[in-house]
């Protein structure tokens, strides 16, 4: 039980700074004035840290993961696995938003900002992938430019042998102080966010809470049908009727560790037993899982939806026009794969979102308390998902 708290002491204190922030909201509103500069710290605090993070990150992951081609076939039908299992969670999700869809907040449409719709689309091509300056690339507007730039940072250092190790170092180190800098940032959200949610209640009225109850229920139902439908597909067409077997029956273990550590890697040694029960060889197993914990994320994907679905309701714009779809999906992928082992990971794809769509930061905090909320199902489909990636894996793969 103490281990239990422990693990989700984060949540717990985030909620009741909510909580607290909600109340002060709804019976004294007239203050929340004074203390919405709090949120604007916090947010801006959290702006400023995920942009050299996200550098940091992409660049060491593919600078230390490239290393791994050896592995050639493996590792080829393990990226397309994982690809394919974040896709499909992502247009499920897509497909649920749409079959149930959530009312926008009355009055939202208030903190919409202006969009550049004169911008033909070659103009919006350029302006997302590539800026004309190296000091604009580290800037949270041009999010895209950054996360390319570090790619192509990440291959270049990879390339450049032994000449390169130094530079391959600086950016592992600089991986790992920025990692602990957002987790030091995140100390204070329960104030921060408490600070911005009283302001919302305050600003807008109480029917927030019934506009976040009906996301968090459908993340929920269909999270859990996908857990119970599609992880049962793939267990079939990994082994047939023996797959989907041998999978439920080893993935309790590991489904009760994530639910309870709300953690992906503290998850994966119970993954390797399970997969070891299963009868997944050792070489796909060892590679697929410890990858997977920080590179396949089914929960991410379907929460990432959820979250730019949400942020589409609050300013009063169209999600599922072509283009934003094609967008989301492309940012779901990207932050379900890049993001997937940084620590609040998931706020890069907030930061991804609001460059991409142009959109206010007043929907961060919308974005990050469903992220939050949804958080213990996304580590069990997160973490357990990686178990049936393995077995699809060793399906395609014989060693």
């Amino acid at each position: 039980m103490k281990e239990v708290l422990k693990n989700y002491s984060g949540i717990i204190f985030l909620l009741l700074g909510i909580a607290f922030g909600s109340i002060l909201g709804i019976v004294a509103p007239q203050i929340v004035e004074y203390i919405k500069p709090l949120g604007d710290i916090f947010l801006n605090l959290l702006f400023v840290s995920v942009v050299p993070l996200v550098f940091f990150a992409v660049s060491n992951s593919i600078a230390s993961l490239e290393q791994q081609a050896k592995f050639g076939k493996i590792i080829f039908t393990m990226s397309f696995t994982f690809l394919f299992f974040i896709v499909i969670a992502a247009v499920f999700t897509m497909i649920m938003v749409y079959l149930f869809p959530v009312s926008s907040i009355p009055g939202s449409s208030e903190i919409l900002i202006e969009q550049s719709s004169k911008e033909n689309w070659g103009d919006r091509i350029v302006s997302f992938f590539t800026v004309g300056e190296f000091t604009e690339v580290f800037s949270r507007k041009n999010m895209l430019a950054l996360l390319i730039f570090a790619f192509l940072t990440g291959f270049a250092a990879r390339k450049s042998g032994d000449n390169g190790k130094p530079f391959r170092l600086f950016i592992a180190s600089g991986y790992e102080v920025m990692k602990e800098l957002l987790l030091m940032i995140m100390k204070i959200a329960p104030i921060g966010l408490g600070a911005y949610f009283a302001y919302q209640v305050a600003t807008l009225g109480p029917q927030l809470f019934g506009f976040y109850a009906k996301p968090l229920g459908l993340y929920y139902i269909a999270g859990i049908i996908y857990f119970l439908v599609f992880f049962s597909l793939y267990a079939f067409i990994a082994d047939g009727q023996n797959g989907i077997k041998s999978f439920w029956k080893n993935s309790i273990y590991p489904t009760l560790t994530a639910l309870s550590t709300c953690s992906s890697f503290a998850t994966m040694p119970a993954n390797l037993v399970a997969a070891s029960k299963i009868g997944i060889p050792a070489s796909i197993a060892n590679l697929v899982i410890p990858m997977g914990t920080t590179l396949h994320k089914n929960g991410s994907s379907m929460s990432s939806i959820i979250k730019i679905y949400i942020a589409f309701q609050i300013i009063g714009r169209d999600f599922f026009e072509p283009s934003n779809l094609l967008l989301a999906l492309g940012i779901t992928v990207f932050v379900s794969i890049v993001a997937g082992g940084i620590p609040n990971g998931g706020y890069i794809g907030e930061m991804l979102m609001i460059s991409v769509y142009h959109l206010p930061q007043e929907a961060v905090p919308a974005v990050i308390i469903i992220g939050t909320l949804v958080d213990p199902l996304a580590t069990v489909l997160n973490a357990v998902g990686d178990i049936v990636a393995a077995m699809f894996v060793s399906r395609f793969v014989k060693v």
